[in-house]
Formats: C-alpha cells, sequence, structure tokens
C-alpha cells in the first residue's frame, strides 16, 4: 500500500545573513555576530597592540586557543572564533597562525613533501611562525526561569596571554541577555 503525505514538506525561505532571528531565545547566529563584533574591535583598539608593535617594529602573531562552552547549550565557538580570525589577518595589524589541530595537519603534509615532492617545491621544517600571544576563555550562562517567562544570560570571555610571560595583554568580554516568554 503506498501512501502520500500531502503538506509534509516544509516551506525555506531564504533572508539576509544579517537579519536578526530568534526562534528558540537560545544561542543563535546574531549572538555569535554580536561577540564578534565587540572582541574584535576592543582586542584592535587596546593598547597590547601599540605597545608591540613600537617594541618589535612588526605585527604581532597571534593564535587562537581553546574556548570552553560552560552552558549547557551546545555553542560552536569557532562561529565568532573564524570571524576574529579573519579581521585579525584584513586589518594587517595582526598575523594568526593554525591552531593545534590544523597545525598537525600540516605538518603531516610538509613530512610527506619530503619523500614525494620534487626538491624546489618541498616545503622545509622549522620556519614556521612562532606565536607571540594566545587568545583562550569561555562561554557561560545564567538561567532564571519563573512561570512562563525565562532570562537566559550568557557572558563570553577572552583573554589574550604573552606566550614567554604569560602575561594578560587583554581581556575582552561581550555579555547577552535575552527573555523568553510563553
Amino acid at each position: 500500500m503506498l501512501s502520500v503525505f500531502v503538506g509534509c514538506t516544509p516551506k525555506v525561505t531564504r533572508i539576509d545573513p544579517n537579519e536578526q532571528v530568534d526562534l528558540s531565545g537560545r544561542w543563535n547566529d546574531t549572538d555569535s555576530q554580536l561577540t564578534a563584533e565587540e572582541m574584535i574591535r576592543s582586542s584592535l583598539s587596546e593598547s597590547w597592540l601599540r605597545r608591540f608593535r613600537e617594541k618589535n617594529d612588526r605585527q604581532p602573531v597571534v593564535i587562537v586557543g581553546t574556548i570552553i562552552n560552560k552552558t549547557s547549550e551546545f555553542i560552536d565557538a569557532n562561529t565568532f572564533v573564524k570571524d576574529m580570525e579573519r579581521e585579525f589577518i584584513k586589518s594587517g595589524l595582526v598575523r594568526v597562525v593554525q591552531n593545534e589541530q590544523l597545525r598537525e595537519k600540516i605538518r603531516g603534509e610538509r613530512a610527506d613533501q619530503q619523500d614525494f615532492a620534487s626538491p624546489e617545491t618541498q616545503k622545509k621544517f622549522g620556519k614556521e611562525l612562532g606565536a607571540d600571544y594566545m587568545i583562550f576563555g569561555n562561554i557561560a550562562s545564567i538561567i532564571d526561569q519563573a512561570g512562563n517567562k525565562k532570562l537566559i544570560f550568557y557572558k563570553v570571555n577572552l583573554e589574550l596571554a604573552d606566550m614567554e610571560t604569560n602575561e594578560l595583554v587583554w581581556v575582552g568580554d561581550k555579555e547577552i541577555k535575552k527573555l523568553r516568554t510563553r
């Protein structure tokens, strides 16, 4: 027996990626964009960058470390981290190196080249850029609920540490508060 389901196909509408849409009240793309914008603005305008350039006469090299999600939701920090990396590079003020996982893949490819690539195109070991600073941080949330109201407070904290001295040279944060009613 053949069953036909009519009207079960969802209707999908393409919308402008900059349009703010909040369906569930949980962390979403708008929150990620707002976080990236604040962190980029703050990190590129702080004194650590000027001090480094005056002392070293070059752009600092930054690597992104671990961003820990301490919320009860799945939040992919890469959505705002990649925005930050892109804007660092576009600004011309900061150089960015790959994170630990991707560096290992690149090193594996470089090792393969030693055996399989022509000598004139082989990439040599020992020429990587060392990071001057590492970004790390966390995403936390506090939930308050009573009756048909639910308040979710998100706080993203990022820190930039000097790789040689462990000195924190920049601390950025973004707070987002959402009230959901039923």
